[in-house]
Formats: C-alpha cells, structure tokens, sequence
C-alpha cells in the first residue's frame, strides 16, 4: 500500500516530529504516525534524534549545512605547481609528488588535470625535424620540379632517379595485420605465435625510378652507409647512369656521371 504522501521534504517530517513532540508523544509512537503517513521516508533512529534535538531546545527543522574541510589549494601550490611543471613538462605525477611533499597525489592531480587545466599528451611522431633553413629548401626544390615539370611533361619524370638505405633483416616476421583472415564470427580463433626480428641484419642501398628499382646493393656484414660506400656504388653500378651510356661504357669516371644529374640534397 502506498505512502499518502509521496516524496516528503526533510523539513516538513521535522516539523511532524516536533509537532508530535509537543503533544507529548513518544519517540517510538512518533516514527509509526511518520511511517503511517510517509512510507519508510525516516528509520527510528533518525526519528528518536530529531526527537531527542527538539526536547534540548532545537527549533530549527531544516539541516545545519556541513562545514567543509579547509581547501588546502591554495594560490601558492598554483604557482609552484605551475612552476615545476615548466621547468619539466615530462614529470611523473610521482615525481611532482615528491618535489612537493607536503600534498597528496590525489589533491595534486585535482590541482594538475582540472585548476590548472594540463593534460598529458604524446608527441606525434614527424618524418623529420627541419630547420626553418631545410623548409626554404625543400619550398625550391618542389618549385623547380613543378616548372622543369612544365616545361618537359611526363619525359621530366624519366630523369628522376632517387635512393635510399636501409636494414634488411634475415627474417622479419608477418605482422598481427597481415596475417588477418576472413571468417564468420562464429569460427573458432586462429592462433598466432609471437615471433621476434631476426638479430641477423645487412645494409642495402635502393635507387629507383618512376619504372622501379635500378639497383639493390648489400653492404658486406658490419659495414654502413657513407661517402666512401656511396662513391663506390656509383662507380661500380651503370645501372643508375644514364641509358645510352651506361650500354656503350662499362665504366664511366665519377665526375663526369655528376655531370648528368642535378644533385637534390637529401634535406
């Protein structure tokens, strides 16, 4: 059966208790005339307080508004939070704690994530970090093939030739990604062992063209790229010289192969 009165205020069922009081009724006889009217809006222990608040002398029948601990956030944890922050932005909110002990973790973190607003981000990983110098650079560059571009159309593409370096690996294991299969959702679950890069490794130097790779060069076990190697490889490699010349000559002197590219620097 229902409460005839639904959703009662607190001050109002005080003001029942007092009421009640006044007439001289008992504590427990006054939580059954609550109950009876209200519903279970107030258990008997909380009724025999208020009972026993109203006979010292309380007339108030509406809660005393709780006094809040003292902030400890001050305007100087602000600052010196700001401060330490600036002059690490990678610190650990361990470490911030121990620079400034006297705080909790938890009161510092309020004071990093929402007064002062931080959040902790990763820095994007970026190709290159270049210079105000290599943009300029890179700006000519792109400007001169646009009008060598125009000027030749797609026969300015044949003369482009461009390489680059890198580790090759004995053995590089298929990725999660590419060993991905079709199947309904209701299959059962291929497994995968977790494989590692081979320790094994060479160097390989790649040039290519618009049509595809004109040399693929191994440096021998512990050696790297550099002027020297790269000296070499355009010596001893007439697949990356022009065409005619390179069926005509097995052998052409370095300075005068310089003489048919525009060198681009590689930043």
């Amino acid at each position: 059966m229902a409460a005839p009165i639904q959703n009662p205020t607190k001050c109002e069922v005080c003001s029942v208790i007092r009421f009640l009081l006044a007439k001289g009724q008992r504590p427990a006889d006054i939580h059954k005339e609550i109950v009876s009217v209200y519903g279970n809006i107030m258990n008997r222990q909380n009724a025999t307080k208020w009972c026993r608040h109203f006979s010292e002398g309380r007339t108030d029948v509406h809660d005393k508004q709780k006094t809040d601990r003292p902030s400890v956030i001050s305007d100087a944890l602000l600052q010196r939070t700001e401060e330490v922050i600036h002059a690490n932005r990678r610190l650990k909110l361990k470490e911030l704690h121990q620079i400034i002990p006297k705080v909790s973790m938890t009161t510092l973190y309020e004071v990093v994530t929402v007064k002062l607003g931080y959040m902790k981000l990763c820095a994007p990983w970026v190709p290159k970090m270049l210079t105000e110098e290599h943009k300029k650079k890179r700006m000519g560059f792109a400007l001169d093939f646009l009008t060598r571009y125009a000027e030749a159309g797609d026969d300015f593409l044949d003369h482009i030739v461009t390489g680059d370096e890198t580790w090759v690996y004995q053995h590089t294991p298929e990725s999660k990604q590419q060993s991905m299969q079709w199947r309904h959702s209701n299959s059962l679950k291929a497994k995968k062992s977790k494989t590692s890069i081979s320790a094994g490794k060479n160097m390989a130097s790649v040039f290519w063209d618009r049509r595809g790779i004109l040399l693929l060069e191994f440096m021998p076990p512990g050696m790297t790229i550099n002027t020297v190697a790269y000296c070499q490889t355009l010596k001893n490699s007439p697949a990356i010289q022009p065409g005619p010349c390179a069926q005509r000559l097995p052998f052409i002197p370095l300075p005068e192969v310089a003489s048919w590219w525009k060198i681009i620097p590689r930043r």
